[in-house]
């Protein structure tokens, strides 16, 4: 009795630390005035704003383009990677390969962008491609960098719904592309939904990597509010800020009723 009494203030202290920036942010995306400080009136103004600010609307678009490419992308070779790692037993250059392939999840992303940004020059230089670094080059950085979370979730599905139906499935002689497409597929489907997610949430957040690798012409979203945060919040990034907040509500919602 104790220990529930003493636990369920911080719960609520826990709490509060992390959901009333939120509530807060959402109160002050009504705020009549221009200042994000002082309350003087309620207003839709910020988000008439919002929905004819040509640079955030094109930012965003472009955002949405890049994550979904991007983890579409990443979902293709981290099952395939996934699929050897769970699938093929012992192999030759197997521990380079999986270092190599979950070096993303261990190297900070200054790095991780860094090297993207140097081997993006050493093509121009030597191939002649890219020519210039723009929203091509970003979706290629956020697929790479999204690869080794799509293995790691569609490897740790596989592990564990075994093999047993998939031999099933051979010894009535079906042949090993009738036996992914019919067996291992409909059972990988969660782990692919949830990669596939998974990646475009990461490129939709993306600030480190997508500075490194983008040009002229190519920001995205997060690198757009990152920069007009840098000169003082404006009521207009509060408003966005509230539409994602509602969206990504919505979304879960959706999915917490339907299970």
């Amino acid at each position: 009795m104790t220990s529930r009494r003493t636990l369920i203030p911080w719960l609520i202290v826990c709490y509060a630390f992390l959901y009333l920036p939120i509530a807060f942010l959402i109160g002050f995306s009504f705020n009549e005035s221009r200042s994000v400080t002082s309350w003087s009136g309620f207003s839709m103004h910020w988000y008439w704003v919002l929905f004819h600010h040509e640079a955030l609307i094109d930012s965003a678009l472009l955002s949405l383009r890049i994550a979904a490419v991007s983890a579409s992308i990443a979902l293709l070779v981290g099952t395939a990677s996934g699929l050897a790692l769970a699938r093929f037993g012992r192999f030759r250059g197997r521990a380079a390969f999986e270092a190599a392939l979950f070096a993303p999840l261990i190297l900070p992303e200054v790095i991780t962008g860094l090297a993207l940004l140097l081997l993006f020059v050493l093509l121009e230089r030597a191939t002649g491609w890219p020519s210039g670094r723009g929203a091509g080059t970003v979706t290629i950085a956020h697929a790479s960098v999204s690869v080794a979370y799509v293995a790691v979730v569609a490897r740790a599905r596989l592990a564990d719904m075994g093999t047993a139906l998939e031999e099933a499935a051979a010894d009535l002689y079906a042949p090993p592309w009738k036996v992914f497409v019919a067996v291992t597929a409909p059972l990988l489907m969660p782990a692919l939904v949830a990669g596939w997610l998974l990646a475009f949430t990461l490129s939709l957040d993306d600030v480190v990597v997508a500075s490194f690798t983008s040009g002229p012409g190519a920001t995205t979203l997060p690198m757009l509010v990152f920069s007009a945060t840098r000169l003082g919040v404006t009521p207009e990034i509060y408003a966005l800020a509230t539409v994602i907040v509602v969206v990504v509500g919505a979304g879960l919602a959706v999915v917490a009723r339907g299970r």
